[in-house]
């Protein structure tokens, strides 16, 4: 099995299913700490930091990697923390390209 985080993502425009709730919860098993909401259609996490300029820091990284992969996370964020989330907009749902952008952000947090 691949490393998620050494996969890159692949360009979706729909037309293509969505995970099913045994295929998210497959792949939540392979990062760490992140959720599925319950329609299993975003995955989410919340990081914490010890400062702003820590925070501001990380989100710069995440927004690298989402130009990188062309797979854009919603985030939000205050002085010491930040919530990113993915969702596939253009299935309504989960894919493979939501885990693989989670991994890699999760190998940013825990370096």
């Amino acid at each position: 099995m691949t490393d998620l985080s050494q996969k890159h993502c692949v360009p979706c425009e729909g037309g293509v299913p969505k995970l099913t709730a045994e295929e998210v919860k497959m792949h939540l098993q392979k990062l760490r700490d992140w959720q599925a909401n319950a329609e299993n259609s975003l995955i989410s996490k919340r990081y914490t930091f010890k400062d702003y300029y820590r925070t501001m820091a990380f989100i710069n990284a995440v927004a690298w990697i989402a130009h990188n992969e062309n797979h854009h996370p919603d985030i939000t964020f205050g002085y010491n923390y930040c919530e990113v989330s993915y969702h596939t907009h253009a299935i309504g749902g989960l894919s493979e390209n939501d885990f693989i952008c989670a991994a890699k952000v999760d190998q940013l947090a825990y370096l």
